[in-house]
């Protein structure tokens, strides 16, 4: 249908330019009208439109003519040949791989094309990885930088760039309320439109590890199967240098956090968040109990992102102290020849908490001072929200909960590395949920 409706299109252009091309030759080879000349209010206007004597004018006026003429049908072709790619159908995928594109959410950063360039310089695969870049704001300057990679990436364009009718003490978060509107767009335009079942969001400011294709090409059957799973993100938001093992970057977890910063999530999750959509800070909705339903996130010990982006609409909040800081993973893991079955929801809750609460008791004090005695991981425990953001600022961590979840927390656990040692901050045994007061 799609190759059909493309040939007809051409047809239609074809005959549309062949017949405007006779047209104006007929018209300018054409005799004066009897008597058309000497009428006074028509000469000068037959003078400019008609041939004379002057056969060099005649000449020159036609070959004028004939270029704007030229023009407009070249600019007809180029707005056909700009929408083929998405009427021809791809090249096929080899047989039982996935297509997952890598949504790249743009607006008015011309840096995109750090994001975008080492996105294509590590892709295997052009018809399995496609990237579409979408692009909100109108801002000329980054849309020329996303068209300069041409045929390399589907550009989409967001067409509503109004400012979203807010109450007046929101007109602050304007930005946030047209981030939300142009995520959902784009979603839509991935699932609804576009027909893929699953896609990875990359914001414009990120850059991606070697091994990211890998990583997420590895972790979607993981996803697909296992139904206490909502997405995959390649963020660890405690990830900074001194703070991970660098040497375990095969290593993953679960999380109860909602990390974002280039996370994959499916169709049919879509298809449940799409109708509730919220009008803005969309990210902390994704965090509260009714969206993430008891359902936990896969996140890696080293991040396989990293956010260059100091400004923009949060105006550079944890950049600073935090973002600037995560490790960005540089060694290539063939995730897709490791056993990930670890990370089933019952066996790795298991083994997780076996881990955790068997390790020593040890004080803030033995952490911090390096004192700590032996050499495999410690537990510091906290009881109350108070001591956790107490512990958590003074060891370097971050200290935000949102609905009661700390960032990269699981069952309430947080862990990371601390002068070479590996730290569980933990709540006392039998921990059993959340509580969202703790935000």
């Amino acid at each position: 249908m799609l190759r059909k409706r493309g040939s007809l299109i051409f047809c239609g252009t074809f005959l549309f330019v062949t017949w405007n091309a006779i047209l104006v030759l007929l018209l300018w080879g054409r005799p004066p009208a009897p008597g058309q000349p000497g009428e006074p209010d028509r000469e000068q206007g037959d003078a400019a439109e008609s041939p004379t004597d002057d056969v060099v004018g005649d000449v020159m006026r036609m070959a004028d003519t004939f270029e704007k003429e030229l023009e407009l049908q070249k600019n007809i072709l180029l707005q056909i040949k700009k929408q083929q790619s998405l009427w021809e159908p791809k090249a096929p995928p080899p047989p039982g791989r996935p297509v997952v594109p890598i949504l790249v959410i743009a607006c008015n950063r011309v840096t995109v094309r750090r994001c975008l360039d080492k996105l294509l310089e590590l892709r295997p695969s052009a018809e399995l990885f496609p990237v579409i870049v979408s692009q909100d704001c109108g801002h000329a300057e980054t849309a020329e930088a996303i068209r300069s990679y041409g045929s390399q990436v589907v550009h989409l364009k967001q067409p509503d760039l109004s400012d979203v009718a807010v109450r007046p003490e929101h007109k602050k978060f304007q930005g946030y309320y047209k981030i939300s509107r142009h995520y959902r767009w784009a979603l839509n335009q991935v699932f609804k439109t576009l027909s893929y079942s699953s896609a990875v969001i990359v914001e414009d400011d990120l850059e991606v590890a070697p091994d990211f294709f890998e990583y997420f090409q590895a972790l979607l059957p993981v996803l697909r199967s296992d139904a206490s799973l909502w997405c995959v993100s390649a963020w660890n938001d405690n990830g900074r240098d001194g703070y991970v093992d660098p040497g375990r970057a095969d290593l993953l977890y679960r999380t109860d956090f909602f990390p974002g910063l280039g996370w994959m999530l499916d169709r049919e999750l879509w298809g449940e968040l799409e109708p509730k959509w919220p009008a803005a800070f969309w990210d902390d909705w994704m965090r509260q109990p009714e969206q993430r339903r008891g359902r936990a996130c896969i996140r890696p010990e080293v991040s396989r992102t990293f956010t260059f982006g100091r400004k923009g609409v949060s105006l550079g909040q944890f950049y600073d102290k935090y973002l600037r800081y995560i490790k960005l993973n540089n060694k290539f893991v063939p995730f897709t020849e490791l056993d990930l079955s670890y990370l089933k929801e019952d066996s790795y809750r298991e083994r997780f908490e076996k881990e955790v609460y068997s390790a020593p008791v040890v004080t803030y004090d033995e952490v911090k001072q390096g004192q700590l005695k032996g050499s495999g991981p410690v537990r510091l425990q906290y009881s109350k929200k108070d001591s956790f953001k107490m512990l958590a600022r003074n060891l370097g961590v971050m200290d935000d909960l949102k609905s009661g979840v700390p960032r990269t927390g699981y069952r309430g656990v947080v862990t990371f590395i601390s002068r070479g040692r590996r730290v569980y901050l933990a709540p006392p045994p039998g921990w059993t949920k959340y509580d969202p007061t703790w935000s």
